[in-house]
């Protein structure tokens, strides 16, 4: 990002972490958000050919499940949108069949997480399937967006007014996300996002501060939060060039 923004993580995990960002247009932090869920490629499962299927479930509801298994995005440049992985799955009942049954041929791409249900076998039931992932946008199709939850807020500033007045109630203040105050950024899950909890007896004021958002942003395990802000940046700058090019000709 160019150096006159400034980001600062509030809370930081791989799959789900909160930042600050100060110094950008509404438009743009809706932009930063719109990129991470449509416009940063992911892989998935496209087509599955089943070589036997005497579970329960039509070969179709297979599909889709397994179409819904999140899948580790390699790093950029080692493919290109429309490549292809092939994953293979024999389970054969009793059992139950897992995302962790999924073999790829390529050990950049595979269940990002081991333990999601595909389906339970019976006593001579048996699933066995080829299945192509492909590299595409979530533009194309919800199951290629790794951004699973992406949203954000206006950071707001509290400034302690004054005390409240003699016998007045105080009245829940309920604010949600990240506050301001003194300079420090506090989530409001601390005092269960409840001002009147935090300052009892104490009368608050609440504004936006200008140009400066709260993001929350969760992956479903395609890559970490860090590459998806990452990727979804350089798209919006690959965009911007684009355009800018085309207005030159």
């Amino acid at each position: 990002m160019s150096e006159e923004y400034d980001v600062e993580f509030v809370e930081r995990g791989d799959r789900e972490a909160r930042f600050l960002v100060r110094g950008i247009s509404p438009g743009f932090a809706n932009g930063i958000r719109r990129a991470m869920v449509a416009d940063v490629p992911t892989m998935a499962i496209d087509t599955v050919r089943f070589i036997e299927n005497s579970s329960v479930m039509f070969d179709e509801q297979l599909a889709l499940r397994l179409g819904l298994v999140p899948l580790t995005t390699p790093p950029e440049g080692e493919f290109v949108e429309d490549d292809t992985v092939t994953l293979s799955i024999d389970v054969e009942g009793p059992a139950t069949a897992y995302s962790g049954d999924l073999v790829s041929s390529d050990s950049l791409v595979e269940p990002a997480d081991e333990n999601v249900p595909i389906i339970e076998l019976k006593e001579g039931q048996r699933l066995e399937a080829e299945a192509d992932a492909r590299l595409e946008r979530g533009k194309d199709h919800a199951k290629h967006q790794g951004g699973v939850a992406v949203g954000y807020r206006h950071l707001q500033r509290v400034e302690v007014v004054d005390d409240l007045p003699e016998f007045q109630e105080p009245e829940s203040r309920i604010v949600r996300g990240v506050v301001e105050e003194n300079g420090e950024l506090v989530p409001t899950s601390e005092f269960d996002h409840d001002l009147s909890t935090r300052h009892p007896g104490k009368e608050v004021r609440l504004e936006d501060v200008p140009n400066a958002f709260v993001f929350h942003v969760e992956t479903d395990g395609s890559f970490s939060v860090e590459e998806l802000v990452t990727r979804a940046t350089d798209s919006l700058e690959a965009r911007a060039t684009e355009l800018e090019e085309a207005v030159q000709l």
